[in-house]
């Protein structure tokens, strides 16, 4: 690949054209988004979610940028969480800002937390987050990383805006190791999930891109080389379903 294109799935591209290519693709299946998670997972993500969750341990009073986050599901599940233990032990009330370059997504979200006045939405780039410096306790992005168009400089703003002490957590797909978990793996993602996309949003080809996306990820082994080269400390991973996806965390020490 050349320094002047990028990958778009199994396109090569313009690097200035991925951005406003990918907020078409989000923009395009926003309103049928979390649907369209649930059958192309069988609502596994769900669960994988609810291990991020677990593993983060949200706490009263922390703050929360969840990056890429869509219609706030995640957060949701933060602030629910950190709920738990306030009640239990006291303190005040976490707080969750949703941040997303496609307004779309963000929209379709609003009925969802509408009463959740600790959660804000923010319109916002990745690679420039709208955040000062030592802003966050945590900062999430799930399934989103991949979508973005130079992912180390957007790990460089995920280390700027948490405080000293800060915990990263990165919740992406990944390719199984095991050749037959992989076989049946690429050949119900090629074969179904644009067909699903077609029957229930009406989209084929952004989920032809979004399968493609995954095969282009970097191995996790990489992955994990360029949060360290962000500068986090104690970077680790974990492979949920055979290594369909991966949580990847890292602190700013």
């Amino acid at each position: 690949m050349n320094k002047n294109t990028i990958d778009f799935g199994y396109q090569e591209i313009p690097v200035e054209e991925k951005k406003e290519r990918v907020k078409n693709v989000f923009d395009s299946v926003a309103g049928k988004y979390d649907l369209m998670n649930d059958a192309m997972s069988f609502g596994v993500h769900r669960l994988w979610k609810n291990l991020t969750i677990t593993k983060i341990n949200p706490q009263p009073r922390e703050i929360l940028i969840d990056v890429a986050g869509g219609t706030g599901d995640l957060a949701h599940r933060f602030l629910k969480r950190a709920e738990a233990v306030r009640v239990r032990r006291g303190g005040e009330s976490a707080t969750a800002y949703i941040c997303d370059i496609n307004d779309q997504m963000l929209l379709a979200g609003i009925d969802q937390i509408k009463n959740k006045n600790n959660i804000s939405r923010v319109c916002g780039d990745a690679q420039k987050l709208p955040f000062p410096d030592n802003c966050a306790d945590v900062l999430t992005i799930a399934f989103g990383i991949r979508n973005v168009t130079d992912r180390q400089s957007a790990l460089t703003e995920f280390f700027r805006v948490l405080k000293p002490g800060g915990r990263l957590f990165v919740l992406e797909f990944s390719t199984p190791e095991d050749k037959n978990l992989r076989k049946i793996y690429d050949t119900y993602s090629f074969s179904f999930i644009p067909k699903i996309g077609n029957l229930l949003a009406g989209e084929v080809e952004s989920y032809q891109y979004l399968v493609e996306s995954i095969r282009r990820f970097p191995s996790q082994n990489k992955f994990s080389s360029m949060i360290e080269t962000s500068g986090f400390s104690k970077v680790s991973f974990r492979k949920f379903s055979g290594g369909i996806a991966t949580l990847y965390w890292g602190w700013k020490i």
